[in-house]
């Protein structure tokens, strides 16, 4: 009889992988012979994980479609059959086990690896600037704490390189497994080796300075150059700056989150610089130049007679310059009129001629009475 690996999971030719694990998971605990107790239970079980395990395996599964038949397939690559020995399952608790979780250790979850060094985590710091220095860039000095690679040991962990050596108890591999036969099958369980923690590789001696970790505390200086253009929250990244990884693995990055103070002067808007500025009414009214301060300093403004008050004046390329691309925002200048609270004699005769003058009832009109 020609046996269907699809049929015996209830998929079709073109079922996914999750397709294929959700299937096998549903009958799986359907047939599993602690909970049926039909005397062929025991051997569907055992069809179902040899269906598993070839249609779960891309390079298997694409070599059982060529023959289409599970002995034709088993005779030309050369298989001794695929019992329940081909999977580390221990079925002693059905409660906790969970046939997905086997499903993908052995299937894509890749969890027999051998477990290298933990990588070190990033930092983050938090830098305040002022406007003059997100505007033009600067170079700041910070010290931050964090966890460093041990100077002794370079990071290894142990007291020499020669006291770093191959896991007794896994040969290296970083996993040992434990076979139990039972009356369905040979069944194994595959776990982290507990001595060398998954790593594969164990140190007899360790550095005395970080205990075997390859790690110490420390405080480091660091030069951070802050780029013109930056904006409020601008993330610098510095990369392998954060805390180190165990045993020389790859440390983390730090990232510098900048944060702009706000300015006396100029109030920011986006590469724009907004600020205001008080002239006099003869300046208003007769025109002339005042004098503007800018992010780089003063600067000389051009006031047309008859200039209202709250009128915007814009200082082309007297900005912020972009922090991505090319050319630099203007500065925004309103004008305010200022009115003089006290006058002399003289002033207010004047201004009372003027107000006769130009024969108009205007806001002066009744003020120098």
């Amino acid at each position: 009889m020609v046996k269907d690996y699809y049929k015996i999971l209830g998929v079709g030719k073109n079922a996914t992988k999750e397709d294929i694990k959700k299937a096998y998971k549903q009958l799986a605990k359907k047939y599993h012979p602690d909970l049926n107790k039909a005397s062929d239970a025991a051997e569907r079980f055992k069809e179902l994980n040899e269906a598993a395990a070839v249609l779960g395996d891309d390079e298997k599964r694409s070599q059982y479609d060529q023959f289409g038949d599970a002995e034709a397939f088993k005779k030309a690559s050369g298989a001794r059959g695929f019992d329940t020995s081909d999977f580390s399952f221990d079925f002693g608790d059905f409660e906790s086990f969970d046939f997905g979780d086997i499903f993908d250790r052995f299937f894509g979850g890749g969890t027999s690896r051998r477990r290298g060094p933990k990588q070190g985590a990033d930092l983050r710091y938090d830098m305040e600037i002022s406007m003059e220095d997100a505007a033009f860039g600067a170079e700041k000095n910070i010290t931050i704490p964090k966890l460093a690679k041990c100077d002794k040991c370079h990071g290894s962990g142990a007291d020499s390189p020669s006291d770093v050596v191959s896991c007794p108890d896994c040969s290296g591999r970083g996993r040992v497994q434990r076979t139990q036969r039972t009356p369905f099958g040979i069944f194994s369980t595959t776990t982290t080796c507990s001595k060398c923690r998954g790593r594969g590789e164990y140190i007899r001696k360790e550095c005395v300075v970080c205990d075997g970790t390859g790690i110490v505390k420390k405080t480091q200086k660091l030069e951070i150059k802050v780029p013109a253009g930056a904006e409020e929250g601008t993330n610098l990244r510095l990369s392998s700056e954060g805390e180190a990884g165990e045993r020389g693995a790859r440390a983390g990055d730090l990232y510098i989150v900048l944060h702009i103070k706000e300015h006396d002067v100029f109030e920011r808007d986006g590469n724009d610089v907004k600020v205001t500025v008080q002239i006099s009414f003869g300046t208003a009214a007769l025109g002339g130049e005042i004098e503007v301060p800018t992010l780089k300093g003063n600067a000389t403004l051009k006031i047309p007679a008859g200039t209202q008050s709250n009128t915007v004046f814009r200082m082309r390329g007297k900005g912020i310059p972009h922090l991505h691309g090319y050319g630099t925002g203007d500065q925004l200048v309103e004008v305010t009129i200022s009115v003089p609270e006290h006058l002399t004699k003289k002033q207010k005769e004047l201004l009372a001629e003027f107000e006769k003058e130009s024969d108009k009832k205007g806001f002066l009109k009744g003020m120098f009475k």
